[in-house]
């Protein structure tokens, strides 16, 4: 097969034609994002570039703990877009919210990396790093909703869960539909990909093994895996999360916490 065409860096240019279409259309309608878009941009050429020669000198590694490292900052980093879209104050999440994410991808990235796709050693870079980011970056975006909604539902729902509690429930059963809620609210994405993947839009770790020449039915074996990984994964990191972070928006008399803003 055909190996990869390589994008010489005038045509990569030339695909800011993109952006100034977007920017046109964000000026005409003033939509207000131009800066938005603008810095869009340049942190993708940046963080991209600055992405592609850490992971040529990654995968030249031969020492876990350097694979383990550079996954942990990824995690972190993760947790840190999650505080910049989710604005809330009053109940701290973010150290449950880093651990959670931490064990859980650490874990489903040894699971696919080591078992699934047998890599030797389960560390080995190029298999590990990938699927570790994909699960970090998909939980990431299911965790900022799932926790968006849980705040703000707590809220408006505040006297509602109070009155459950003045007739008898816990904090868990008067709760118990907001949780639901926000834990739905962060799987849903991931699911909805999941019913349109092949269908609707070919995947980006299928279309880039195939634009290397892969044999398209080996991509496919690797993207189930990886849609599998994914729901997998926004589900359990999700439903701890929600738990944890639940409990945390009740007091030690299971009063709440959440005032009104």
């Amino acid at each position: 097969m055909p190996g990869i065409i390589e994008i010489s860096v005038g045509q990569l240019l030339l695909a800011l034609l993109f952006i100034l279409v977007a920017q046109a259309s964000s000026f005409i309608y003033q939509l207000g994002l131009n800066r938005d878009i603008l810095i869009g941009t340049v942190r993708t050429f940046a963080q991209l570039f600055l992405m592609g020669y850490v992971l040529t000198w990654i995968f030249r590694s031969t020492t876990v703990w350097i694979v383990v490292g550079v996954f942990a900052v990824m995690v972190f980093s993760a947790v840190f877009i999650v505080k910049g879209r989710v604005k809330e104050s009053q109940i701290p999440y973010i150290v449950p919210t880093f651990l959670t994410m931490l064990i859980s991808y650490f874990a489903t990235a040894i699971f696919v990396s080591g078992m699934i796709v047998d890599s030797t050693p389960w560390w080995e870079p190029r298999y590990f790093i990938p699927a570790g980011g994909m699960v970090i970056g998909n939980s990431m975006s299911a965790l900022a909703i799932a926790l968006e909604r849980l705040f703000r539902d707590m809220r408006q729902g505040r006297e509602i869960v109070e009155m459950r509690q003045a007739l008898g429930a816990d904090y868990r059963e008067a709760s118990q539909d907001i949780f639901r809620s926000a834990v739905k609210a962060g799987m849903i994405p991931s699911i909805n990909a999941m019913m349109g993947v092949g269908l609707v839009f070919i995947p980006g770790m299928m279309s880039g093994q195939i634009l290397a020449g892969a044999d398209p039915l080996i991509a496919i074996r690797y993207q189930i895996v990886v849609m599998l990984m994914l729901v997998g994964s926004t589900a359990v990191t999700s439903v701890v999360v929600m738990l944890i972070v639940r409990r945390r928006c009740f007091g030690s008399g299971e009063e709440v916490l959440l005032t009104p803003r």
